[in-house]
């Protein structure tokens, strides 16, 4: 329905084809790459119930991946990790905490250091 894409043949696929367009051969990874683009793997369903595969077919789909849309295609992107700038500012605000902190146990180290030399 051009709403997706099928590996036929997971073996052939990975010999002949990936090392035309990647530095491997490893479907598994090709498929990593999939996930981290969102692309989802196709379930079979049969009356609601999930259907053991007959097929080594894999099919995968993106909700921007459709048939003659190619103007869709620039909004497949990589997913990024959900780190938020409010919390690489906490980070820092208690990396700073952090370090003042040890500063202090330095000086009383240091006192310490002092008052043990003097009392010797």
């Amino acid at each position: 329905n051009g709403e997706n894409f099928c590996i036929l043949d997971e073996q052939r696929f990975a010999k002949e084809l990936l090392p035309k367009y990647f530095k491997h051969n490893n479907i598994s990874s090709f498929i990593r790459q999939l996930n981290m683009y969102g692309f989802r793997k196709v379930i079979a369903l049969e009356n609601g119930i999930i259907t053991a595969e007959k097929s080594s077919v894999i099919e995968f789909q993106h909700p921007f991946f459709k048939q003659g849309k190619a103007h869709l295609l620039e909004n497949i992107k990589r997913k990024v990790s959900a780190v938020r700038t409010e919390d690489l500012k906490v980070c820092t605000e208690d990396l700073h905490k952090v370090l003042s902190e040890v500063q202090e146990m330095r000086e009383q180290q240091n006192n310490m250091d002092v008052r043990l030399a003097n009392m010797k």
